[in-house]
């Protein structure tokens, strides 16, 4: 069970840990672990117990943890993490629609299986009473919410996504506008030649409510670069985007792509972009994070398939519990069912996650790379009261939106 998954590249030899023992720093170094299977070590046991507890752990710390802790071990301390700051047996969920407005995207990232260049045989932009079609079934169905996100498509002027915004906060007042992701949100600040808080600003008057946290991939810019993601948006520039979200009032979310042959450090690097900019927004008091959201690399159909070896349920585990450990400011993290399955689903609630997000009326993106699973509402209760905990329907940002469109699901199961 503990064995290095091999989607993971060893970096670079990491320096001894100088741990907090008791409160005070010791400079001891503590004796090496033993090989990773072969159980735990007394470093390995300092790091858990403090984080568990709500104590803050260093880079080196997480390190430390990704390549020596078993996984068992640390899959516990993220659920006593979990149980601390969401007392209670309950697990939310959340009934929404991903509407991909369009798949052209000037960009070509080698992860990505959705996009199409203009002028393709099935390239396409949504027209507004398709969306409207797809924003009633989402109501119907007893939803509250829509992400919009799409390619970055070169042609679209800004008053498109300004008119698509009034359009849906006029006609459908019960649905959460979550859109446009940071690569959205950047090039539109390129093209019009307007600061990225400006571009938000408008959007925002349009009807934005919040902001997704896609187009993250690995928050490490030598990682961006080699899957062709630094173009589209920069560590700098994703980082630019939340933060400004957060000062103009706009809730948003965290996200996380791996296993497209980073190392553990580069993960780490990025848990440090979002742990840096969550510490800023919550001393400026205004908004900040809703959620972590890690997911696997799917690779069918894309220009990375069989270049890299794909991260595992072990992996993904591993990765989830440290992300709950790591992130001590974020108040949700959220299980991924539709890149792991159902059943890895549900062991994401004991390795940290206190939510399973959407049952995804309609999901595109991930789906073309070959991720097909699916769920409905009776699944996701099921799926979660099978597991011990107590479901319940939430809205796009938890309880930070008391709009008509989230209102109805703060608590129950809805």
């Amino acid at each position: 069970l503990v064995a290095r998954s091999p989607a993971v590249l060893r970096g670079p030899a990491r320096p001894e840990v100088v741990l907090l023992m008791s409160g005070a720093a010791k400079a001891d170094f503590l004796p090496n672990p033993p090989s990773p299977g072969l159980g735990g070590s007394l470093r390995v046991s300092a790091i858990l117990d403090r984080a568990a507890s709500g104590g803050r752990i260093s880079p080196a710390e997480a390190l430390v943890l990704f390549e020596e802790a078993p996984l068992l071990e640390l899959g516990a301390a993220a659920a006593a993490a979990r149980r601390r700051l969401h007392p209670g047996n309950r697990a939310t969920y959340q009934v929404d629609r991903n509407i991909n407005y369009t798949n052209v995207c000037v960009y070509r990232c080698t992860f990505c299986a959705f996009y199409r260049k203009a002028g393709d045989e099935d390239a396409y932009v949504l027209p507004l009473d398709e969306i409207a079609s797809k924003v009633e079934e989402t109501l119907a169905l007893g939803g509250t919410g829509v992400l919009l996100q799409g390619g970055v498509h070169a042609d679209l002027p800004f008053s498109f996504y300004e008119e698509l915004l009034s359009f849906l906060r006029d006609r459908y007042p019960r649905i959460h506008r979550h859109a446009f992701s940071a690569p959205e949100i950047f090039f539109l600040a390129k093209k019009e030649k307007l600061p990225i808080a400006e571009v938000l600003v408008r959007l925002r008057d349009a009807g934005l409510m919040s902001v997704p946290g896609g187009g993250a991939e690995v928050l490490e810019d030598g990682v961006r670069k080699r899957i062709r993601a630094l173009a589209k948006a920069p560590t700098g520039k994703w980082a630019e985007v939340h933060r400004e979200a957060h000062r103009l009032g706009m809730p948003t979310t965290a996200t996380m792509m791996f296993g497209v042959g980073e190392t553990y450090a580069e993960r780490i690097a990025h848990l440090e972009v979002v742990r840096r900019i969550q510490d800023e927004s919550l001393a400026e008091g205004k908004e900040s994070f809703t959620a972590f959201i890690p997911w696997t690399f799917q690779e069918e159909n894309t220009a990375l398939d069989g270049t890299v070896e794909v991260s595992t349920g072990h992996d993904y585990l591993r990765t989830l519990a440290l992300s709950r450990l790591f992130l001590d400011g974020v108040p949700h993290v959220q299980g991924s069912w539709v890149t792991q399955g159902k059943k890895i689903g549900q062991v994401s609630l004991f390795f940290g996650a206190d939510d399973l997000g959407s049952i995804m009326i309609e999901e595109n993106v991930v789906a073309a790379a070959g991720a097909h699973n699916r769920m409905t509402r009776e699944d996701m209760v099921g799926l979660i009261r099978d597991a011990g905990f107590t479901p319940a329907q939430r809205g796009s940002v938890y309880d930070r939106c008391h709009a008509p469109c989230c209102r109805f699901a703060e608590g129950g199961e809805g």
